[in-house]
C-alpha cells in the first residue's frame, strides 16, 4: 500500500513530529517558497497574491483587518488567479513577503477541518487505502484537504457555496467542515500568519493527484462529529458543513 498511497512512511514520520510537539519542516529561503508555489501552479492549483503578516496585524491598510494575512491583495483575485509560471515567478520575486491564496471552485476544492479532525481522518483514510490528495496543516488550527472540484452539479442541494470565514472568532462556533468550493479561497503553502513563526505547511505535497472529494468526505465528517462531541448523522453526509 505504500507504493500506492506514494508516501505512507513519510506521513507516518511527520504523525510522530506532531505528537512530539514539531511540525515537518519546510525550506525557508525564498528559493524553496518560490519551487513550492511553482509546483502547486505545475499541478494545476492557480494562485494569485495575498496579504502577508507584520508581526501581529496584516499588510494591508484597512484598520483591525478581520482577516490579517489570508486575504488576496486584489479584488479580481479570481480572474487574476493563474497557474503560468512567468507570473508566478514575477509576483514570487517582486513581493518577497506575500503570502499566495489559490481560487478553489476552478481546478479544486478544499474540504477544511480543526486539525485534530483531519489528523484521525488522514490516518484512517491512509490505513483504508483511500486516495488522498495533497494535505495542508495551519498553525491556526485547521487541517486542508485537496480535491477535484465538484464545480456545479445539476442539483444544486449538492453545492454547497462557500467563502474565507469574515470573522475568525467566529470559528469556535463552527468547528466542523467548510468546503471551499466556487468563490472561495485558501492561502497556499508555504504562507506565514501572524505572530512568532506560525505558518501553513505542506503535510503531503502537491504531487499527489486530487482525488474525488465525495472519497473522502464521509470519513472527514465522521472526524468532525467526534471532534465536536457529537454522534456522526450518516443521513446527512455533508454534516457539519458551514453552509455560506
Amino acid at each position: 500500500m505504500s507504493a500506492e498511497l506514494g508516501g505512507r512512511t513519510g506521513l507516518q514520520g511527520k504523525l510522530s513530529q506532531w505528537l512530539r510537539g514539531r511540525r515537518p519542516k519546510e525550506t525557508a529561503d525564498d528559493g524553496g517558497r518560490e519551487a513550492l508555489l511553482l509546483a502547486a501552479a505545475e499541478a494545476g492549483l492557480p494562485l494569485a497574491p495575498a496579504a502577508h503578516p507584520v508581526g501581529y496585524r496584516c499588510s494591508c491598510d484597512r484598520v483591525g483587518c478581520p482577516t490579517p494575512a489570508r486575504h488576496p491583495v486584489s479584488f479580481a483575485w479570481q480572474t487574476q488567479s493563474t497557474t503560468d509560471r512567468a507570473q508566478i515567478e514575477r509576483w514570487a520575486r517582486h513581493q518577497p513577503q506575500a503570502n499566495f491564496i489559490t481560487a478553489t471552485g476552478m481546478v479544486h476544492d478544499v474540504l477544511d477541518v480543526p486539525v485534530e479532525a483531519g489528523r484521525e481522518a488522514l490516518e484512517r483514510l491512509l490505513d483504508a487505502g483511500i486516495e488522498v490528495g495533497p494535505v495542508a496543516e495551519s498553525d491556526d488550527g485547521r487541517m486542508l484537504f485537496f480535491t477535484l472540484t465538484r464545480g456545479t452539479p445539476e442539483d444544486e442541494d449538492e453545492w454547497w457555496p462557500c467563502e474565507l470565514d469574515c470573522h475568525p472568532e467566529t470559528m469556535d462556533e463552527h468547528p466542523g467542515l467548510r468546503w471551499h468550493c466556487r468563490g472561495s479561497y485558501v492561502l497556499m503553502p508555504p504562507a506565514r500568519l501572524p505572530g512568532d513563526d506560525r505558518t501553513v505547511h505542506w503535510v503531503r505535497g502537491p504531487e499527489h493527484p486530487l482525488p474525488d472529494p465525495l472519497s473522502v468526505l464521509e470519513v472527514l465528517t465522521d472526524a468532525c462529529a467526534r471532534h465536536a462531541g457529537q454522534e456522526p448523522d450518516h443521513a446527512s453526509a455533508a454534516w457539519p458543513l458551514r453552509r455560506h
